[in-house]
């Protein structure tokens, strides 16, 4: 469980990494809901953290699947015109940020993840 604080701080982080690269992105958003656009990552703060603190991977697949399995499938917008969410592809970014304010805070990347090594999956599959 996470104080109101702390998913502020990594609100704050995930907005100046990740919103700014948001292709949804409302005019005069974020904040996105009161513009008429339901966020994931707003409507799902706490989990999305969770999902980053909780895999172990350097590379993306285990917080992709996690992601799909533990916040995706209880999402309310899952299939409605706003799903998949921008954050499907965003989630690196997301991860990335949640890494920085936990690094800031001298709590380290839980999952060793600083730099993912994002062609480790095509090693071998050729």
């Amino acid at each position: 469980m996470y104080t109101q604080a702390e998913l502020d701080e990594y609100m704050a982080e995930i907005r100046q990494q990740v919103c700014s690269c948001c292709i949804d992105r409302p005019p005069g958003g974020p904040p996105c809901a009161p513009h008429g656009k339901q966020c994931g990552i707003e409507l799902h703060l706490a989990e999305i953290v969770e999902v980053a603190h909780a895999t172990r991977s350097r590379v993306m697949d285990p917080y992709i699947e996690r992601f799909h399995c533990d916040v995706c499938a209880h999402c309310a917008n899952r299939e409605t015109s706003q799903c998949p969410c921008p954050l499907d592809p965003l989630l690196l970014l997301a991860i990335e940020a949640i890494e920085t304010v936990d690094e800031r805070h001298g709590r380290g990347s839980p999952a060793g993840t600083a730099e993912f090594d994002l062609w480790e999956p095509l090693v071998g599959q050729q």
